[in-house]
């Protein structure tokens, strides 16, 4: 089994001993410490880690906007270990990106597959999360496709058909994609700001 690279933040140095014991048993190799969250953030990408532990006898509100921060800026796999069992305190913890709440008292023989299971969290997290950006993409893209379309169709006398078929050879034509070509044609159009209505043709692309 392969030894898990970890980078510590302490939040309470009281505690360190402990959660590094813990990680010992769970064959972790600690790679870096840091005394906050905002330190690691200057380390980010510099050190190689897979995993994020941060240390804390509670939850509090900074603790919080810092774990956003860290997922804003570096979208890490997180697992906090702390003292407060309190569910809410677990919720605000999971919608802060934390991807394991550790209380106090974990067997440390289990300690390895809580890690494990946070890092499998995070990975399907990020594939559902970049799975839904692509889908967010592609439809844009198709709205401003067919909003392109509907003014080549307008101003040029074509059908959706014939519009379409032009505006792929121009993509071709010009080593672009179908959506930027389709985002001159708008600027294009709003630049002239002329009527739908009226056959002025709009130049296919902007070179």
């Amino acid at each position: 089994m392969s030894r898990l690279r970890v980078a510590l933040v302490e939040v309470e140095s009281a505690r360190t001993s402990v959660v590094s014991e813990l990680l010992n048993v769970a064959e972790c190799e600690l790679v870096a410490c840091y005394g906050s969250i905002e330190e690691l953030l200057g380390h980010v990408g510099k050190v190689p880690t897979e995993l994020v532990v941060v240390s804390a006898t509670g939850l509090t509100p900074a603790l919080l906007d810092d774990l956003v921060a860290l997922q804003s800026a570096a979208p890490t796999p997180v697992a906090l270990f702390a003292a407060d069992d309190a569910p809410t305190s677990i919720q605000r913890a999971v919608q802060a990106g934390v991807s394991a709440y550790v209380v106090d008292g974990v067997n440390p023989l289990r300690m390895r597959s809580i890690l494990e299971a946070a890092l499998a969290r995070f990975r399907q997290f990020k594939a559902l999360a970049d799975e839904l950006q692509r889908t967010r993409s592609q439809l844009t893209e198709r709205k401003v496709v067919e909003r392109a379309k509907g003014i080549v169709m307008a101003q040029r006398g074509l059908t959706e058909e014939q519009a379409y078929k032009l505006m792929r050879k121009t993509a071709m034509d010009r080593n672009k994609r179908m959506a930027d070509i389709a985002d001159s044609i708008i600027a294009a159009s709003d630049l002239l700001g002329a009527p739908a209505a009226v056959n002025q043709p709009v130049p296919l692309g902007v070179a």
